[in-house]
């Protein structure tokens, strides 16, 4: 067993106990870190791991707190606001970082990173979960099928429920709107204001784009410039969002994202082990080239996206603890391969043909 030391940060959430469980059934031994010592200490005790308390905007003491620490599982959101110091405390450290966020923002500010984390010879391979390994991985491997491919689709279909932190980030994109990628750049556009109907797996389903991670990460993988990403929803709910474009003003105040979130810590607590086991996701992806008449579509069957977050995390975890090659940004299929889905327990092969 590597004896280099991994910290997972967030560990007393619920994705990083359960990355956290699952390491140390697979022999590792990680140091448990979190900035509330009440919620961190009774994971630490039963699973007789060191801890950490650390506060993220302690500069000098999370740096000092990396010295030692080969790479960062990080797992405590809202990752908009967690994510940069992590990130800078990780290249000042040399520690090498990973989180499983689906942000853009924070897959934005990490490329903006790219130079400062080659020079220090740190990788920083922000979504090592899901949804982005499935999609980019799906996304890359479609991209080998058609270099020349100008626009790229993805998307999934899942019935999972939501974790505290899922639900937080989503609420936080309630006043931004969706977003897409044209011609190589994001641009924001209005809730529900693309829909087409896609078979994600199992039959055809009308589809809303949404401001997923992808739209940022599958350009660096893939350099597609046109980028959108969808999944399904009911015409009427989907109409239903839509009217939220008109209070996206108010949505985005902090009282209302402070309300809404509230909310969320007293009813969202997310899928049990039992629901997650009976679970599986569609993941579709679509590219074409307009000017030569082609499209190829792709697909791959995973387990629920939680399970896959933990697995596709301690897969690229175990991928680092031998690295040997230089710092930078990375998505995960460029770190990794597109094969890394493939490897996940319950995941397909990538399937794609001809549309």
């Amino acid at each position: 067993m590597n004896n280099k030391n991994i910290m997972i940060y967030g560990a007393n959430g619920y994705t990083g106990e359960l990355i956290a469980r699952k390491a140390v059934a697979q022999g590792y031994r990680p140091i448990l870190a979190g900035r509330n010592p009440q919620k961190l200490q009774p994971l630490t005790d039963e699973l007789n791991l060191a801890a950490m308390v650390i506060d993220l905007e302690s500069t000098d003491t999370l740096e000092r707190s990396l010295q030692d620490i080969y790479l960062v599982i990080h797992c405590a959101g809202p990752f908009s606001t967690t994510a940069g110091p992590m990130m800078r405390a990780c290249i000042n450290s040399k520690t090498h970082y990973q989180d499983i966020t689906g942000e853009i923002a924070v897959f934005e500010a990490a490329h903006k990173l790219e130079a400062e984390a080659r020079a220090a010879g740190v990788v920083l391979c922000p979504g090592t979960g899901f949804d982005v390994i499935p999609t980019d991985c799906l996304a890359a491997a479609l991209h080998k099928k058609m270099p020349t491919a100008t626009h790229l689709t993805l998307g999934f279909d899942s019935d999972s429920g939501l974790s505290p932190g899922t639900a937080k980030t989503s609420i936080e994109s309630l006043g931004a709107g969706g977003a897409i990628r044209r011609n190589g750049k994001i641009e924001a556009i209005g809730h529900g204001e693309l829909t087409r109907e896609i078979d994600f797996g199992r039959g055809a389903k009308f589809a809303v784009s949404i401001p997923w991670g992808d739209v940022a990460t599958a350009f660096y993988s893939t350099g597609i410039p046109n980028i959108e990403a969808y999944i399904p929803m009911s015409p009427q709910r989907a109409k239903k969002l839509k009217r939220l474009n008109s209070i996206r003003w108010l949505l985005s105040t902090r009282w209302m994202q402070n309300w809404l979130k509230s909310k969320v810590e007293k009813s969202v607590h997310g899928p049990d082990k039992e629901r997650r086991t009976g679970q599986k996701t569609w993941v579709w992806g679509e590219v074409r080239n307009d000017r030569r008449g082609e499209r190829k579509v792709g697909r791959v069957l995973t387990a629920n996206g939680y399970d896959v977050t933990v697995s596709g995390s301690l897969a690229v975890m175990e991928f680092l603890l031998s690295y040997t090659g230089e710092g930078g940004y990375f998505t995960p299929s460029a770190l990794c391969g597109p094969g890394l889905v493939e490897k996940l327990p319950g995941s397909s092969n990538i399937e794609i043909r001809i549309a």
